[in-house]
Parts: structure tokens; sequence; C-alpha cells
């Protein structure tokens, strides 16, 4: 760590997160201007919006398997020249297509952030992975919290345009593109480790399996064509298709435990909970009686303040507990948010739904890191960008049930997926403590 300015870079890296939590609480409150002033459908503005998960996605998937090549600090720069575009072309946004364009250079710089300094911070901070993980993951929700707040104020009390509210973003991308480009960056934990490119990509199970499959997830939230209609037979085929490939490829080809597909599946799962619900939450509550950006700001301000002080919780209960307490607590809140009707309900149920979306993301990653540890940058890279590909998908999925089955009926349907993993990760913690016995 010679030569490193291990604070300055912790900082950085959380200013580069910091600008990509902006990025969602404006998209969240801009929501509501592309629909009244330039008159998109909530399906248009959910599949515009779409390019900032599966741009993310790309960013992350090649990031993570360029980043040992090209090194942390081009992905890096990489991230703030994507960042300067994407923004100065939103602030010139004005139909579904100059919206769709902004929003794909935002997704690969956002990306782009992610797949360097989720490795980074392991290589920084060796000895407490998940704990400081989750502290970087803090600036994520920190910034809805603080892009919420702003939104309110700039839009909702001083009556300024969205593109002002826009522009603030330009603030911690100099200090962050400043920090960086003024540093010595180290290399990825796998090359500071000495472990194999090809031991990586067996780690991941896999990977053939999982980079199609999640090819094919892009290709249904990117071109409409290629949708999938739940309704028919063909994803329940194509689903378990992959499935039994995964299992032929890591078992039977590369002989080696499936625990990172697991760990991928859930991560589909959490991600779809909590960045789902979050990027409509204007359109969800918005007759509740409260500013539903409030209402965003005290979830993400609840969520910011667990992961600060995650590392006491993930000691006691484990990763895998923290996550099984995730996944109940988040089916709790869905549910109670889809019977609120006035102000105090609805922040008390926001706050349930808070706490328990709160770990999932920073502990994936985290739990992957420390239980998989040989599938280094890529690991991270792939759980992230896959995450966010199944929010591209499920974002115009729910924006087409808000305007047809309400608000209320949309988040009771959430609320399958948070179930679904309290079964998966009961499954999970079972694998891990098989694992553990054979270690």
């Amino acid at each position: 760590m010679e030569q490193v300015n291990q604070k300055k870079l912790f900082i950085a890296s959380c200013l580069a997160l910091l600008v990509t939590g902006l990025t969602f609480a404006i998209r969240a409150k801009i929501e509501g201007v592309f629909s009244t002033t330039y008159l998109l459908s909530k399906e248009d503005i959910g599949r515009a919006f779409a390019p900032a998960f599966f741009g993310f996605a790309i960013a992350m998937f090649a990031g993570g398997f360029i980043i040992d090549i090209v090194k942390t600090k081009t992905i890096v720069r990489l991230a703030f020249g994507l960042h300067v575009v994407g923004i100065i072309l939103l602030l010139v946004a004005k139909d579904f297509t100059s919206l769709f364009i902004a929003n794909v250079f935002i997704g690969l710089a956002n990306g782009s952030v992610e797949a360097a300094c989720n490795p980074l911070v392991t290589v920084l901070f060796p000895k407490e992975k998940t704990k400081m993980l989750n502290r970087f993951h803090v600036w994520f929700p920190g910034g809805i919290v603080i892009g919420g707040f702003l939104a309110w104020l700039m839009m909702d009390t001083l009556n300024l345009p969205w593109q002002a509210l826009v522009s603030v973003l330009f603030i911690p991308l100099a200090i962050y593109g400043y920090f960086f480009f003024n540093e010595s960056i180290p290399e990825t934990e796998r090359v500071t480790s000495g472990a194999s490119y090809k031991d990586m990509m067996r780690n991941v199970g896999a990977p053939y399996t999982i980079i199609v499959a999640v090819f094919l997830m892009i290709l249904s939230a990117f071109i409409p064509a290629f949708s999938l209609n739940f309704d028919s037979a063909v994803p329940y085929v194509l689903i378990s298709a992959i499935v039994v490939l995964v299992v032929v490829e890591g078992r039977f080809i590369n002989k080696i435990s499936l625990l990172f597909p697991l760990v991928l599946f859930c991560m589909l799962l959490t991600s779809s909970t909590e960045l789902g619900t979050s990027q409509w939450i204007n359109a969800l509550l918005s007759t509740n009686g409260i500013n539903p950006m409030l209402i965003l700001v005290v979830v993400t301000g609840i969520m910011a303040i667990g992961r600060f002080f995650a590392g006491g919780l993930i000691h006691r209960l484990n990763p895998t507990g923290v996550l099984l307490g995730s996944a109940i607590t988040s089916t709790l809140g869905l549910w109670l948010l889809s019977i609120s009707s006035g102000p105090a309900m609805t922040v008390a149920s926001a706050a349930v739904f808070a706490v328990g979306v709160c770990y999932f993301w920073p502990t994936m990653i985290g739990f992957t890191s420390e239980y998989v540890p040989k599938s280094g940058a890529l690991g991270m890279s792939i759980l992230g960008g896959a995450g966010f590909v199944a929010t591209s998908m499920v974002l115009p999925i729910m924006g087409k049930s808000i305007e047809t089955a309400g608000p209320q009926i949309t988040l009771r349907n959430m609320s399958v997926l948070p179930i679904i993993l309290i079964i998966a990760f009961i499954g999970l913690s079972i694998l891990v403590k098989k694992h553990h016995h054979k270690g």
C-alpha cells in the first residue's frame, strides 16, 4: 500500500458513488416533468430510464473483464468522462429519444464507478471488506437523500427549473475527478494475490451461461420486440434452460460449487426490490398525502445510517443472517406500503421497507468477496451488472402496472420478490454451512 493515499481514494470513491445516487433521485423527480410537460406515458418513461440500469450493467460487465488489463485508473477516468457527457445530454433532453440517450451515458458512467470502486475498496481495506463496502455504499442512498432534499427545495419550494437540479451533479463530479486524476491507484485484489484470470472465470461457476443469460436480459430490456411476456410459456422455458445449463457448466464442466450462481439469482431479486420501488416512488405514493420525494429521503436516509453502522450487525448475524432478515423485513414493508393511505402510516411503512432493503446491495457484494474471493473483480461486476439489468426489465413492467392496476396492487405484486428471497437465503445459509464444514 506504499504511495497510495488510502483515505483520499476512499473519499473519491464515495463521491463518485454520490453522483450515482444523485442521478437516481433526480430521475425519480423529473419522471413527473416528462410525464406532464413532455407528455410521455409511464411505460415510455420506464423504457427511457431503463438504459440507466442496463447501461450500468454493460459497463460493470465490461469493467469486470478488462479492469486488470487497462487498470483501475483507466476505468475511473472513463467514468468521469461518461458522467460529463451524460449530464450535459440530460440537461437538453426533451423527448423519449434524447432522454433515452442521456440515460445510456449516465448508466455507463455509474456502472464504471461500481466496476472500479468495489474492487478498489476491497484492496484498500483487505481485512474489513464487507464493513467498508457497506460504508462505501452509504453514499448511494446518501446521494438519494441529498438529491431528494434538493429536488424538494429547488423545484417544489423555490420553483426552479428541473435543469437547475441536474446541474448540481457537476459539483461532486468535479471533486471526484480531481482526486482520482491526481492519486496513485493500486492494482485489483486478483492481481495482487496472484490468482489467474482463468481461475477467476472458473470461480464464477458457470461464466459462459451467465454471460449469455444476462445478454438476453439486456436484449429484453433494450428492444421492445424481445420483451418477455410472462403470460406465455416462453420466459419459463428460457429460465428452466438457463438453470439446467448453469448446473451442467458449473458442476460437470468446471466441477465447482454453485454458490456464485445462487448469489447471482438472489441479486436479481434484491436489486429489483430496492431500485425498482425507489425509482417509481413518485408515481407509487403520489396520492398518499405526503410529498413522495420526502418519503424517498426518509427511506434512503435510514439506508445510509444502517449501512454506516453495518459492521456490528454483520459481525453478530453474519452476512446470510443479515440477508434473510432483510428479505423478511422488505416483504413486510412492501405489504404495509400497499395498504398505507395517510402520511403517518406511509412514513412508518416506508421506514420498515428501508430497513429491509438497507443491507441488500453491499452485503451481497461483500458476501461474494468473502465466500467466493477468487471470483475477483469479475464476480463483483457480474453481480452488480445483472442486478441493474433485472431492474431495467422491471421498470417498464411496473410503469404499465401502475397505469393499469394502480399503485397499491403494484406494490403488493412486488412483495412476491422478497418472499422468494426468504426461501433462497435459507438455501444459501445451508449451502454456506456445508461449504464451511468442508473447508
